[in-house]
């Protein structure tokens, strides 16, 4: 379980993401680097980091289910990821 620093760090990292992507773009398309470089360092999209929904747990992120391989297997297991059934042949 990642601790809930963590948690609140990329969460907090997204929303700068999201309350400064329009002044980005339009530094961007602009050419205006000098200006970009004075954002903020955490409003950068490439600083966010993928973390299960439910651990918080970095590594081994599914994207289609937003959970680590490790919540998947378990819930898969329990039959709670609807069209999800373990292999077997």
């Amino acid at each position: 379980m990642a601790k809930e620093s963590m948690k609140a760090r990329e969460v907090k990292r997204a929303k700068l993401v999201a309350k400064y992507a329009a002044k980005r773009a339009k530094l961007l398309s602009e050419g205006n680097y000098e200006a970009l470089q004075l954002l903020p360092k955490n409003a950068s999209p490439v600083r966010l980091h993928n973390r299960c929904k439910i651990t918080g747990r970095p590594k081994g992120y599914m994207r289609q289910f937003g959970i680590s391989r490790i919540q998947f297997r378990e819930m898969a297991s329990k039959g709670l990821i609807p069209g999800v059934k373990k292999a077997s042949w």
